[in-house]
């Protein structure tokens, strides 16, 4: 039996962009209500809302790991959930504008599932399944995957290793005494 292959004509390829726009378009709107009923921020905060910090607070110990004792974590994640919001706020417009939309399509009920494996609740995520969606967006084939993937990276790393607590664990002294 010989092997076929699929050639994609002008028609189907046509076809194809017009229901990936339709398809794109769907859910940009989507989003759009979506968030504009879930903007508000959480107490105490500029920048990061109850969903943002719901999904911080499960991601962030599982990019976290083995780097304190588990004494010190849930202060060091108070800690980066300030220092992420401090981030947002000193970023340009532009950027905490899309930092901030990378945030809702991973706490969107619509795409959450089918964009990160976690089906439900951020905090009922397993630190596997959170691994395994860090893992698959940094190897995708997307550019824009790879993109979120390493903007969540920074932002946790940014904010942990301006921690003071941080710095023995990667040998840095501290700033010198000037006075």
């Amino acid at each position: 039996m010989p092997i076929t292959t699929s050639k994609l004509t002008r028609r189907g390829f046509l076809k194809l962009g017009l229901v990936t726009g339709a398809t794109l378009s769907l859910v940009g709107v989507t989003l759009g209500v979506t968030s504009w009923v879930t903007n508000q921020t959480a107490s105490g905060f500029s920048y990061l809302r109850s969903q943002d910090i719901a999904m911080l607070k499960a991601v962030l110990p599982v990019i976290y790991a083995g780097t304190s004792n588990p004494e010190n974590q849930p202060a060091q994640l108070a800690a980066s959930l300030t220092m992420i919001d401090y981030n947002l706020a000193h970023l340009s417009p532009s950027m905490r504008k899309l930092t901030l939309q990378l945030f809702d399509l991973l706490t969107n009920p619509i795409t959450q599932g089918s964009l990160t494996g976690v089906w439900g609740a951020w905090s009922a995520a397993s630190p596997e399944t959170i691994q395994n969606f860090l893992n698959r967006w940094q190897a995708s084939r997307w550019t824009l995957l790879n993109q979120g993937q390493a903007a969540i990276l920074q932002l946790a790393r940014l904010a942990f290793y301006s921690q003071p607590s941080s710095w023995q664990i990667c040998g840095y002294p501290g700033p010198p005494n000037l006075g």
